[in-house]
């Protein structure tokens, strides 16, 4: 009895001492711990990445919300005497040009939105012709490269799937046998899947152009969270892209699958584009992070006789944003580009090696484009092909998957 009141004494006496530093000790270890873990990472080369219970965290803040408003505040007519301190504020934190705007007078913009989507001079963006492939957009390269497998880099280290991006196979098992052939029949030893990631800030022109002449034969428009797809959140949130609102636009060029990605992102008030009125992005839509409904997507056929010139607009986006380009080339296609390189719309983004382009003539172009079998209306199937056809038994893989894909979805 005499050793449990002295205890109990101790206790009372140091219980203040306990109880007011004992969280900071735990919070200095757990701080320990994760420099720790951090350099250990960067020892080894690796992203620092979220894990579930943070991306939770983050996908959970009223961000949709938050878009919204802004992109009501944007539309609101500013007053003509506050509009050159307001715009001059905006322009001089970010970095804006605005000798290349037109018109380049502050006052003639009535509203923020406005002011985001301004176009430009007619020679402010010269189109490359001595290329094919051009940047649709003035940015910041995030990510270039072949995709040798089903996953690609949205940031260096930080993977997304590319059947979660631009959605799976939409055909059934039946036409399972159909489908195999066509894949055979396309699958070609000298061609390789390639993306670029391009990242647009706040003070860039936010408009995007066509970087090649291409056919867009379908669109899918995922409605999923509008996050931050600055580099920082890129390189923090694996999947970032996958889980964004998103028009992708899937298609073909002259050298077979392409498709061509807008991608939505905090404070982004919309994303227009001009060939598709139907396209309606930033709704008012509740979504769990993470949940179902993330895969769903409407999904529309383009016009058949559709087509996008080199250097042709797109369409704009209200903020800072992000492009993605996944697309088919030979072997002897290479990016002149390295990670973080500054673009702008019209510069050549890669060459054909040992070959040296000739001046176009569209025309023939779009009949070579024609007579390819890449994309069938409602399918991406040339995509997939590299990762069908790393099996021996191609038509028992591709049934698999096609099953697993109607599985999940059922």
């Amino acid at each position: 009895l005499d050793w449990w009141l002295l205890a109990a004494g101790g206790w009372l006496t140091w219980r203040g001492v306990f109880l007011r530093w004992t969280p900071i000790g735990i919070c200095m270890v757990v701080a320990a711990k994760w420099h720790l873990h951090n350099r250990e990472l960067d020892k080894k080369g690796l992203p620092r990445t979220a894990a579930k219970w943070q991306a939770k965290m983050y996908c959970s803040l009223p961000l949709r919300l938050m878009s919204r408003c802004w992109g009501w505040m944007a539309d609101r007519r500013v007053p003509k005497p506050v509009r050159p301190m307001l715009y001059g504020l905006y322009s001089n934190t970010f970095g804006v040009k605005m000798e290349e705007a037109a018109p380049d007078n502050f006052k003639e913009y009535r509203s923020l939105g406005e002011f985001f989507t301004r176009p430009l001079k007619e020679d402010a963006r010269p189109i490359d012709p001595k290329t094919s492939f051009v940047s649709p957009c003035d940015g910041r390269i995030l990510h270039f490269g072949a995709a040798n497998s089903n996953l690609i880099e949205q940031v260096k280290g930080v993977s997304y799937s590319l059947e979660a991006f631009l959605g799976p196979p939409t055909w059934t098992t039946k036409d399972a046998p159909e489908m195999v052939e066509k894949v055979k029949k396309n699958a070609s030893p000298d061609s390789v899947l390639y993306q670029c990631v391009i990242y647009l800030a706040p003070g860039d022109y936010h408009r995007f152009h066509s970087p090649t002449l291409w056919k867009p034969e379908l669109r899918r428009h995922f409605s999923g969270e509008l996050l931050s797809v600055s580099p920082k959140i890129a390189g923090w949130i694996p999947g970032l892209f996958c889980l964004n609102e998103r028009a992708v636009y899937i298609g073909k060029w002259k050298h077979g699958f392409f498709s061509y990605t807008a991608v939505g992102a905090t404070n982004v008030g919309s994303v227009e584009i001009f060939m598709d009125e139907k396209l309606k992005t930033n709704k008012w839509v509740g979504l769990a992070c993470g949940s179902h409904k993330h895969k769903e997507y409407d999904e529309l056929e383009m016009p058949a006789d559709k087509y996008l010139e080199k250097g042709e607009l797109v369409g704009q986006f209200r903020m800072g944003s992000t492009i993605v380009l996944i697309f088919e080339a030979p072997k002897e296609f290479k990016f002149n580009l390295f990670p973080g390189q500054r673009v702008k719309v019209g510069e050549r983004l890669g060459t054909f090696e040992g070959t040296e382009e000739a001046v176009e003539n569209p025309e023939e172009v779009k009949r070579a484009i024609q007579s390819l079998d890449a994309v069938d209306s409602g399918h991406c199937v040339k995509v997939f092909t590299d990762y069908f056809m790393q099996y021996e038994h191609t038509e028992l893989v591709l049934v698999s998957v096609v099953s697993q894909v109607e599985t999940s979805f059922s």
